[in-house]
């Protein structure tokens, strides 16, 4: 990619940051309109799991292929079939006739968003060659996902209350239609040096390994254990086969050796957990506020806000603070606040009183904002720059089946606890081991994030970069399966 004026930086990362907002505005406008959904089409907690993890899952899928590919045949084509493919998605969601063909809706949707996210942080890693700069540039990113948090449940609950459900997705349109002019026409094409062979059995292998496990997990409360185990053990035969496959390979679709780098490890470990609470904590509290409070989409819209702001406010700063003196304090201030957060629920009930219900979502919409800049900048900064598509591709795909398998196991856990009670009286406890799970995702970004962002950590990181240097330039161009 030829070097750029600041200007053209600037507006390169502007338009990859409206496909981060229409991909992001679409979860947390989805999440306020999921009881107008459940009303309409008389949907079980199961099926409204499946309405988001359908997109999730199909997202998480594809997303190492879309960034290998990107890295291959070009940057600026596959984003912009992304970006097609996404607002077509979008148009056909909002004329579903019923649930299950709103799911296969969602899961084209997830085939343009594959190619938008991994895809724009390796134009924007490309194009923001100075570490710095680079920071400063993905903590504006991460921003994106504050601001969508802010302003999806407004939005969201605008538009079901005054046009309908439908009319979320029609948000997508004029934003990604403006987002694939402005990349035509000012996106230069890039591409990675050395071309990555496709991996085929390595993404049928991940296919079946995220989607058995996503199913086994959702419909455990409802499904007999003869329909279970099978799921549970293609889930099983298909990490096992990961494992022992993608190795043998001379370029994989998931390079395991990634994972040596503790920095690059741990950030996989974070997002997964922090996208996990958000899959969860977003599930959970729509449908208290609109199921059990009974407010209105808007209104409780507005009772999300007390997360959605400080998530918009601490994202950039997150970037600054990683810039400056690296991930660090970050991870630890995110870790901390969703532990704090999800330990207030699960102890006090604090959904059961306004000021502890303001005070939860405060610290877990702080927590989020300071989790999602020390990832994306771990994920890639360890990393061979020519390889930068295919490592945020496995950063994104931890971000997103960690918000698949949060919403699976929350709604399973919350499913079960229910069962067949008063869905108003019996909310509130059976959400608890929710609330505790989530507890422990936050603990988890916190202990993760303290082991893997030190100096031993960073000097595995280093080793790592070298190592796949080299053995990519001692390799032979025929070696490998």
């Amino acid at each position: 990619m030829p070097e750029l004026s600041h200007g053209r930086r600037m507006l390169v990362l502007a338009i990859c940051c409206m496909s981060l907002l229409i991909v992001s505005l679409d979860n947390t406008v989805l999440n306020v309109a999921l009881p107008a959904m459940q009303r309409e089409f008389h949907a079980s907690t199961s099926g409204l799991q499946w309405t988001i993890d359908a997109y999730t899952l199909v997202l998480a899928s594809l997303l190492m292929l879309a960034g290998s590919t990107a890295d291959r045949i070009g940057r600026k084509r596959v984003f912009m079939a992304g970006l097609v493919v996404f607002t077509l998605g979008s148009l056909l969601c909002s004329l579903a006739p019923d649930l299950s063909w709103l799911v296969v809706f969602r899961m084209v949707q997830a085939v343009g968003g594959s190619m938008l996210n991994p895809v724009a942080m390796s134009i924007i890693t490309n194009t923001f060659t100075d570490r710095r700069e680079r920071a400063r540039a993905i903590g504006a990113w991460g921003a994106v996902v504050g601001i969508s948090m802010a302003a999806g449940p407004l939005v969201g609950g605008l538009l079901v209350e005054s046009v309908g459900w439908r009319s979320i997705f029609w948000v997508n349109l004029p934003v990604g239609l403006a987002a694939l002019l402005l990349t035509w026409r000012f996106v230069p094409e890039s591409r990675a040096p050395k071309a990555r062979r496709p991996d085929p059995v390595g993404q049928l292998l991940v296919i079946a390994l995220f989607g058995s496990l996503t199913y086994a997990i959702i419909e455990a409360p409802h499904a007999a254990l003869p329909v279970i185990a099978p799921c549970a053990a293609v889930a099983l035969v298909a990490l096992l086969a990961l494992l022992m496959y993608e190795p043998r390979r001379r370029e994989p679709l998931i390079d395991l050796r990634f994972f040596r780098s503790a920095p690059f490890s741990g950030a996989t470990v974070i997002a997964m957990s922090a996208f996990a609470a958000l899959g969860g904590f977003l599930f959970l509290s729509t449908l208290y506020l609109q199921n059990v409070r009974g407010l209105s989409a808007l209104d409780a819209g507005l009772g999300m806000l007390p997360m959605a702001v400080p998530t918009f406010v601490c994202a950039p700063l997150s970037g600054r603070v990683v810039g400056s003196r690296g991930p660090r304090l970050p991870l630890l201030i995110a870790g901390a606040a969703m532990t704090a957060s999800g330990l207030l629920f699960a102890l006090f009930e604090a959904e059961t009183s306004n000021v502890t219900l303001f005070v939860g979502y405060v610290l877990f919409g702080i927590g989020f904002g300071f989790v999602n800049a020390p990832i994306t900048n771990t994920a890639v900064s360890g990393m061979p720059t020519a390889q930068a598509g295919v490592a945020s591709a496995v950063a994104s795909t931890s971000r997103q089946l960690g918000q698949a398998l949060g919403v699976a196991v929350i709604g399973a856990v919350l499913a079960a606890g229910v069962g067949s009670s008063s869905y108003a009286d019996a909310f509130v406890p059976a959400a608890r081991p929710g609330w505790w799970i989530l507890a422990a995702c936050g603990l988890a970004v916190l202990l993760v994030g303290a082991l893997t962002s030190g100096r031993w950590a960073r000097g595995t990181a280093e080793r790592t970069a070298e190592r796949l240097e080299s053995a990519e330039i001692r390799q032979p161009a025929g070696a490998g399966a």
